[in-house]
C-alpha cells in the first residue's frame, strides 16, 4: 500500500485555543507559527501519522501584556522551550467524516495523553491541481497537567482564569508524496 505524504497548508490552517476569564467570558488566542505533517497508507487517514510543532513565541492574543506574560515562566516559558509539539499514537475512523486523534501533546517538557475530535471536510483539488486535505480538530485540555499553573484568586471567589483549555484547529493539508 503506498504511503500518502501531507504538509500543512500555512495560508489555510490556523491553530487556536479558549480559556474562560473571571469564569464569565472566554478569551481566544493562536499560535500563529506552526507546521504539521500527516502520513497515511492509501486514501484512507485511518491509521495516519500526525505531527505538529508549534512556536510558543507566536501566542497571539490580541493583548500585548498578556501574550507577553503568556510567553513569560509564569505560562510558556517560551525563551526556554520555544516549541510545543503533538505526535500521533493513533487516527480512528469512526464514521464517513469523522476521526478520534490520539496522541502526546509537549509543553515545557511535559508531554501527556490527548483526545482531539477531527472531522474531516474532504479532499479535493485547487485551482493549481494541488491535492489539498482538510480538518477541523477540537478538544480539551487541563493546562495544570502540564505545569501551566498561574492563576490568582478573585476576591468573590472562583480564579481569573480556568484551568479548562478549549483547543481548536483547522488545517489544510497539500500532498506531497
Amino acid at each position: 500500500m503506498a504511503s500518502n505524504k501531507w504538509k500543512l497548508d500555512p495560508a489555510h490552517s490556523e491553530l487556536l485555543f479558549k480559556v474562560k476569564h473571571l469564569m464569565i467570558t472566554n478569551v481566544k488566542g493562536e499560535f500563529r507559527s506552526f507546521d504539521a505533517t500527516v502520513e497515511s497508507d492509501g486514501d484512507s487517514f485511518d491509521g495516519a501519522r500526525v505531527e505538529l510543532t508549534a512556536n510558543t513565541a507566536s501566542i497571539f492574543t490580541n493583548n500585548d501584556d498578556r501574550d507577553k506574560h503568556l510567553r513569560s515562566a509564569d505560562f510558556f516559558d517560551a525563551e526556554e522551550f520555544p516549541e510545543m509539539t503533538f505526535k500521533s499514537s493513533e487516527m480512528t475512523r469512526l464514521d464517513e467524516g469523522t476521526y478520534r486523534l490520539k496522541g502526546q501533546l509537549t509543553i515545557k517538557g511535559v508531554s501527556n495523553d490527548v483526545v482531539l475530535d477531527a472531522e474531516f471536510g474532504g479532499v479535493m483539488k485547487d485551482p493549481y491541481g494541488n491535492e489539498k486535505a482538510g480538518f477541523s480538530l477540537s478538544g480539551k485540555i487541563n493546562r495544570k497537567d502540564w505545569g501551566l499553573n498561574w492563576n490568582a484568586a478573585l476576591e468573590a471567589g472562583g480564579v481569573l482564569v480556568s484551568d479548562d483549555v478549549r483547543l481548536a484547529a483547522e488545517v489544510q493539508f497539500t500532498r506531497v508524496g
